[in-house]
């Protein structure tokens, strides 16, 4: 498994990183059933054989039920806490929460901040998170809140490093005008199908339409603030890779083709080259897989061995946004 340090910590991590957000079985308030454990633990299991030592949750996924399905890590002996790097998420606030009548909606307030750590710190069962992320913003957002928050986390040991999920340069420029703690992470949905941080910088100054839903520059601006990205959805859930793909007739079927023939010359899986392109691109992303299958993990695991040439990684590039770069 490939590794880098983590930007502004000491941490060494896996260029892979387990998303957690599958394991928790069915979403609802009910305790984990012990098949569901089981087969969570399996998949952990495989996951640090691979290599893997980062582990991603939300206080979300699954209500909860994710984060009480990875403390048994601990409990029975897979992994010490000390050996690995364990982020959560918070923000998302689901309707009917607290009232009856509450929408759905995004809360950074300090109080919730505050809480959500605390909820997920029970549920873990440890005692701190390595890194807090912020889930998705929050236009009622005071930075002075957030800051004030993470100071109180950080004084008081229960989150190590912070970072946020599906921002701007601006949101993130905004928000660290305000907070003491340094931004380390900034996880985004990225993949060869939904490439919109490259797209963005490739059509600028030309005719083309090119739309970063992610915020201009967002790759760029990470690499010139020492940010990681991490991409999630890595494998665009199965469209370029599940079983008819190659032969849908439109740029995903070519990319699948090209996809198929990549693998049977670095003799691996179709996804382990969609996860070497995106490993490919300078500034040290990280891929956030959301699969609970143990064959598909290990074939993610295989990315390690692939490193696409220039060629090869356009190839793919314009085969997917089905026409040549400008």
């Amino acid at each position: 498994m490939m590794t880098q340090k983590l930007n502004g910590t000491d941490y060494t991590v896996s260029r892979l990183v387990m998303g957690c957000m599958r394991t928790g079985g069915a979403w609802s308030d009910s305790e984990p059933e012990r098949e569901v454990i089981d087969k969570a633990l399996r998949l952990f299991e495989a996951a640090l054989g691979a290599g893997i030592n980062h582990f991603d949750h939300a206080d979300i996924y699954g209500r909860g039920r994710a984060e009480k399905v990875f403390s048994h890590v601990w409990t029975v002996g897979l992994a010490r806490r000390e050996d690995l790097i364990v982020q959560s998420k918070c923000g998302i606030r689901f309707p009917g929460d607290p009232d009856a009548g509450s929408p759905g909606r995004y809360d950074f307030s300090r109080d919730h901040i505050l809480g959500s750590v605390d909820a997920s710190l029970r549920r873990l069962k440890t005692d701190y998170l390595d890194i807090l992320l912020l889930h998705r913003p929050d236009p009622l957002a005071d930075p002075d809140e957030i800051a004030a928050a993470f100071e109180a986390l950080q004084r008081a040991g229960k989150v190590r490093c912070f970072g946020v999920s599906n921002h701007t340069p601006a949101q993130i420029a905004l928000l660290q005008k305000s907070v003491g703690q340094k931004i380390i992470i900034n996880q985004i949905q990225f993949s060869l199908a939904f490439a919109h941080a490259v797209e963005a910088g490739i059509v600028a100054g030309y005719g083309e339409q090119g739309i970063s839903t992610r915020g201009e520059g967002i790759l760029e601006y990470c690499r010139l603030h020492d940010i990681t990205v991490q991409a999630y959805a890595p494998l665009a859930e199965g469209r370029l890779t599940r079983p008819g793909a190659a032969s849908a007739g439109d740029a995903a079927a070519a990319t699948a083709a090209l996809l198929g023939q990549l693998a049977e010359k670095y003799q691996v899986s179709p996804e382990a080259i969609l996860l070497a392109w995106i490993l490919r691109l300078p500034g040290g992303i990280q891929a956030v897989l959301g699969t609970t299958d143990l064959q598909r993990l290990q074939h993610c695991s295989q990315a390690a061995d692939v490193e696409l040439s220039r060629e090869e990684w356009y190839a793919l590039f314009t085969r997917s946004r089905g026409q040549a770069v400008p």
